[in-house]
């Protein structure tokens, strides 16, 4: 089944599964994504001012209802300009921004991705001089707030939120593990795990980040038979 964004395709539910075979699945679906979505467009450190801001400009071109193929496309074309710090994008005006956009196929939302990018960027500048972690500090390491501070950028909702604490969650331990609720549907279908707690006895680390960020390719993609057993 194609991905059709954001919208789950989520196939039939598998019967409970023993350790071994959950063992099994688990290694299949790490095997196929050996990469996080992060770690596809390039990005390095997530406990660095514009590793933090990449990650962000990821999760808000993803949370939007487009292909997720053409979102990571669309962030590596605004990474290619260097568009990589918060004092950086700032920089760069709204008909640049639109234009890489647009040719890296981003055409529907080319033009308010692009408001959005320069206003949070902007924001970001202003109030946490384009860290993050300060961000984080203000919420005083708690995810309820950094959810809530997080929603305060442009473009970012439940959803982008949800993006960017599946990958962040490396670097902030606070975090640690979270799943959300479409990851947490990949593994139940599969017999795995109904809860983040569950399924961090399944991969640790690491490994439990890209199993998780790893069963939401999967139920974009629609290939469970792929890795079910």
């Amino acid at each position: 089944m194609p991905d059709r964004g954001y919208a789950s395709a989520r196939a039939g539910s598998h019967t409970a599964l023993t350790p071994a075979q959950q063992r099994q699945v688990v290694r299949r679906i790490l095997e196929r994504y050996p990469r996080t979505y992060a770690q596809e467009v390039g990005i390095g450190s997530l406990d660095s001012p514009s590793g933090l801001f990449q990650l962000l400009v990821m999760a808000t071109l993803m949370s939007a209802r487009i292909r997720s193929s053409t979102a990571l496309t669309a962030t590596k074309a605004l990474f290619a300009h260097r568009w990589t710090s918060a004092r950086a994008m700032a920089s760069s005006t709204w008909a640049q921004r639109t234009e890489v956009l647009n040719h890296a196929g981003y055409a529907r939302y080319d033009e308010s991705t692009s408001r959005m990018l320069g206003e949070t960027a902007s924001m970001l500048l202003e109030r946490y001089r384009g860290d993050l972690r300060r961000l984080r500090e203000e919420a005083a390491h708690d995810p309820a707030a950094e959810r809530r501070l997080l929603k305060c950028c442009k473009g970012i909702g439940e959803v982008g939120v949800d993006i960017f604490f599946r990958e962040v969650q490396c670097a902030w331990s606070e975090i640690y593990p979270f799943a959300d609720r479409r990851a947490l549907g990949a593994a139940q279908t599969l017999g795995l795990a109904a809860d983040a707690d569950s399924l961090s006895r399944l991969a640790r680390g690491a490994d439990f980040v890209r199993l998780v960020v790893g069963l939401v390719h999967l139920d974009l993609e629609g290939s469970y038979d792929e890795v079910a057993i």
